[in-house]
């Protein structure tokens, strides 16, 4: 067997509407919907994958080991991608205008990635994020 691309994600909501208003109305994201379901199809191919253990999230999130007893505990991660890192901090403020709340606003990892956090509406750890080496011309 040879994986070639993730050919779907989607968060699973218990409340679609509100969902669907995060990933349409804040993030931009061209969507069609189906009845309920909010769905892009032939959208860019994900750009990583991975497992990443819970302490590892919450040290990238609070710098500690342990995931804070007041949020819920995300089972998954989805970072959407950005053009440049300045766009992220433009794309923190612009949610944050509108309501939202994030674990940290951007900031600059050491390994060069530009990443804000939130928690979605269904639980899932959300990032808005610059990874310069995604825009390298190959």
């Amino acid at each position: 067997m040879k994986i070639v691309a993730i050919s779907g994600f989607s968060v699973i909501s218990r409340d679609g509407p509100t969902s669907a208003a995060l990933y349409i109305d804040t993030l931009g994201l061209p969507m069609q919907q189906q009845g309920d379901y909010a769905f892009i199809d032939g959208f860019s191919g994900a750009h990583h994958f991975g497992v990443w253990p819970l302490k590892d999230v919450a040290q990238a999130c609070f710098g500690m080991d342990d995931w804070p007893d007041d949020l819920s505990i995300p089972s998954a991660s989805v970072e959407f991608e950005l053009e440049t890192a300045a766009a992220v901090a433009v794309a923190v403020a612009e949610m944050q205008a509108q309501g939202q709340v994030f674990i940290h606003t951007a900031r600059d990892e050491p390994w060069g990635q530009t990443i804000a956090r939130f928690i979605s509406p269904e639980g899932v750890l959300t990032g808005l994020s610059f990874a310069p080496w995604l825009h390298d011309a190959t």
